[in-house]
């Protein structure tokens, strides 16, 4: 079926229209209580992704958690009765919540105290381990014995308290990332309530997250009615009719309905990209009813056919929206290019809402006009006649296509030097994102954030796991035994079959333990050797009791430490060295590496006997083969976490470990880094093939190379403006940003289509390319200048968002608009006017 056809059908059967277009609202909107939030950064990658794996195979393994972070401040020391009151109040109230891991939890009233024991004639008699503060001091002496003790103790200090002694932290592991907000704002009301000087803060990568997605939830609610209202009264303004401007609100309200609620209904979260996509259709719905209603209120007279009128208008039109609208969902097909998922449901929805509003338009709109009063279609024809002859509008368009004109010589220049202005900013582009940085500086988590990382070793983390590369293959010494002891008639099936199958392990040892009870005593000398054997091969494998391999990474630690990109590196030597220290003299001398691993071990022996032991499992596996170092970061910028990466990847090469072993990275910081970097090669790669499909599409509209190419030079320009004026502002290359280039695209390309095409008309009504651009001034610019003003006022509510991607967005696509219909109404005649004088 053709569209005239489809034209013919609801210009006669509006009724009918109408009915599937309630029909698909009405279903579609019932989906809407099925909407579900989804702020993880972890999704941006895929559940399979190697870095993803990693990371929740790292956090099993380890049993490490996302912490939020809560942090108590004082003007003075936090090392006082009133002070260390208030912070065992607001721990004990945190423990009382559901869905906190007390397990994990630490605070200084959870935490141990690692000192010496004397026994009643002063002598050493050991080591103790007592909570730190089980109940708040009562005196100044007992809070400075606090003090003292968490300055020996360096897995606590400028974790817990600050170096500076006037802040200290609680790190609250939730059993589910989006439990963070709703436990934050039950701290938040619980501290609000205390009588304190202490400022209490609340911060960390789950919280900036979770709350996020609560005010992303309220910013949808927002601003998508906002954009509406803008661009209603922005259509009263150019058409001051009321009847008539209600139908292209219905198209975009109908369009972002139904595509909201196919995205929730079919399973989909609302991420933070696809939460724009109300916002995002709003306008650009829109935008294809300006020309129509433009062209429409430019053709029709007194006593015209209103159908046979709109008949005319719709076969004009219909191709260059046709191809603008396919265009457009190109530059957004082109994000399902990319590795990140959630951009490509973005595009995916964003490029079926254009389509889906293409189609309203071609059939909604026509049959809307259709049904309406010949008096109310004749105040229209009035109102824009008189606002096109007398307006500002009209003046300034005159002018710049007076000007493109006769200085087409000096615009042309001009334009270069500004592209190649552009080109030089956008080698200074830099990648980074950051979280917490989508908040504006104001808001409390950002606060919270400056803060708390003024204070302390940092509340960013990220894991660096060492994992020896060891091998349960038998030695030589094991398999001769195994041999003479066969020799012997000693029945050793069962030994042979397990390291057939699993090698030298602690269940090898169990099986050579059941063995030694039912041997002859004759034989028991050839199962204790083989016993002895495979228990040195085990602990040989065990690398991080080895005092070389602990020295060699305590040395990591230190050096790591010195370069200031992280504020505190926590590992087991930490454990290990405070833990030799109490058993021997106390003092910094003996804060070293045991000689020995025999010495190690007694160590982890002695530290499993605390009220912590398993504190001891997050940063060593229970073979000991792999060991977790813990960073603290001050930032959580992607450039900072490359920079430590980079440090850390020449460091070993350079200082290579006693063992072989292999570095893996985990961690949200991390991961940040990952999906960042595959979305910058993701969205360069779509960019360029949707790049190439939309000049092939050019060249087949128009049947030209030529106009193929003039086409693009909009579209070329704004990409190389808009992302050069990214590079110049020194704003960095983020998410919102990276996705801008399929906007870009999507969007520029549109006044070009509608440019070249009128102008091609005008061309071959006028015989004469002067009088063509001429002409060109009059309503082709209108509508074309309508069309910018409306998606850049509709994009306008975004920037009072408190949520910094929403602002960039809207600031951005305001730029967009502009910049590409000022290059189509100036750049375009300019270049016809000197390369083409026919």
């Amino acid at each position: 079926m053709n569209y005239s056809t489809l034209l013919n059908w609801v210009l006669t059967k509006p009724k009918q229209l109408y009915a599937i277009v309630v029909a698909m609202v009405i279903v579609t909107l019932a989906m809407f209580p099925m909407l579900q939030i989804d702020t993880d950064p972890e999704n941006m990658l895929d559940a399979d992704a190697p870095a993803r794996v990693l990371h929740n195979n790292v956090k099993q393994q380890f049993v490490m958690h996302d912490m939020v972070v809560v942090g108590l401040v004082s003007k003075n020391s936090i090392y006082s009765v009133e002070n260390l009151t208030v912070l065992n109040d607001v721990s004990q109230y945190i423990q009382s919540l559901d869905d906190v891991i007390l397990a994990d939890y630490l605070a200084l009233d959870v935490v141990d105290n690692i000192s010496q024991l004397y026994d009643d004639n002063g002598n050493n008699a050991g080591i103790q381990f007592s909570y730190l503060m089980k109940k708040a001091p009562t005196s100044e002496t007992e809070a400075s014995n606090i003090m003292a003790a968490v300055k020996r103790l360096p897995m606590l200090e400028n974790t817990l308290v600050s170096d500076d002694n006037k802040a200290a932290a609680i790190y609250i592991p939730l059993t589910s990332k989006d439990k963070s907000y709703a436990v934050a704002e039950k701290i938040r009301a619980f501290a609000s309530k205390l009588n304190t000087p202490l400022d209490i803060h609340i911060t960390g990568l789950p919280i900036a997250e979770d709350q996020f997605g609560f005010e992303m939830f309220v910013q949808m609610g927002v601003a998508a009615p906002a954009a509406g209202l803008a661009i209603f009264i922005l259509l009263w303004y150019f058409f001051r009719n009321m009847p008539l401007i209600i139908a292209p609100m219905i198209v975009a309200m109908s369009t972002v309905i139904i595509i909201m609620g196919s995205l929730i209904g079919l399973g989909f979260t609302v991420h933070i990209m696809s939460s724009m996509i109300a916002i995002f259709l709003m306008p650009i719905a829109v935008v294809d009813s300006v020309h129509i209603l433009s062209e429409f209120a430019d053709r029709y007279r007194k006593g015209d056919d209103v159908k046979a009128v709109l008949s005319q208008v719709m076969k004009h039109l219909y191709k260059p929206m046709l191809f603008t609208s396919l265009t457009s969902a190109v530059g957004f097909y082109s994000l399902l290019l990319t590795p990140i998922p959630p951009v490509k449901v973005f595009g995916a929805f964003i490029g079926t809402g254009i389509l889906l509003a293409f189609a309203l338009t071609v059939l909604f709109i026509p049959a809307y006009i259709s049904r309406m009063s010949d008096d109310a279609i004749e105040r229209l024809h009035d109102s824009v006649t008189k606002l096109e002859q007398k307006g500002l509008l009209s003046r300034v368009l005159l002018a710049i296509g007076k000007v493109s004109r006769e200085k087409s010589k000096l615009i042309i220049p001009i334009f270069i030097a500004v592209l190649a202005v552009s080109i030089v900013g956008i080698t200074r582009i830099e990648i980074n994102d950051n979280p917490v940085n989508w908040f504006k500086a104001d808001h409390q988590i950002r606060v919270a954030d400056k803060v708390l990382n003024q204070h302390f070793a940092g509340t960013y983390d990220a894991w660096l796991v060492f994992e020896a590369q060891v091998t349960n293959v038998p030695n030589d010494t094991f398999l001769t035994q195994l041999a003479t002891a066969k020799e012997a008639g000693v029945d050793v099936t069962s030994i042979e079959e397990h390291l057939e199958k699993s090698g030298v392990d602690q269940t090898l040892l169990f099986l050579l333990d059941d063995l030694s009870f039912s041997v002859s005593s004759d034989h028991a000398n050839y199962i204790s050797d083989l016993a002895n054997t495979a228990e040195h091969t085990l602990n040989s494998q065990k690398v991080f009791t080895q005092p070389n391999m602990l020295n060699w990474q305590s040395d990591f630690q230190q050096a790591l430490i010195a370069t200031g990109m992280v504020g505190k590196v926590n590992a087991i030597t930490d454990i290990v060295k405070t833990v030799n220290r109490e058993l021997r003299s106390g003092q910094m001398e003996d804060f070293v590496i045991p000689n020995s691993s025999n010495g190690v071990a007694q160590t982890l022996l002695q530290y499993q006997s605390s009220h912590r032991p398993q504190d001891l499992w997050h940063f060593v596996n229970t073979d000991y083969t792999a060991s977790l170092v813990w960073l603290q970061m001050t930032s959580g910028d992607n450039q900072h976490m490359t920079d430590v990466v980079n440090w850390v990847e020449q460091y070993i090469k350079k200082n290579p470990a006693p063992y072989q072993v292999s570095v893996n990275w985990a961690g949200k910081s991390y991961l940040n880094v990952v999906w960042q970097d595959l979305m910058v090669s993701g969205m360069l790669n779509s960019l360029m093939s949707s790049f190439v499909i939309v000049f092939i599409m050019m060249v087949l509209l128009f049947r030209s190379f030529k106009y193929g190419v003039l086409a693009m030079l909009p579209l070329t320009f704004t990409i190389t403006l808009i992302y050069g004026l990214i590079g110049w502002l020194g704003k960095a290359y983020d998410m919102p940003i990276a996705v801008l280039s399929a906007l870009t695209l999507g969007l520029s390309i549109d006044f070009a289509i509608h440019f070249i095409q009128r102008l091609r008309e005008l061309h071959k009504e006028h015989g004469s390319m002067k009088s063509a651009l001429e002409e060109m001034c009059q309503e082709p610019s209108r509508a074309i200048s309508r069309n910018a003003i409306v998606i850049a006022i509709g994009f306008t509510p975004l920037l009072f968002s408190p949520l910094v991607p929403y602002i960039t967005v809207g600031f951005f696509l305001a730029s967009i608009m502009a910049v590409s219909a000022l290059v189509t109404l100036m750049l375009l005649p300019a270049l016809l006017s000197v390369f083409d004088r026919s």
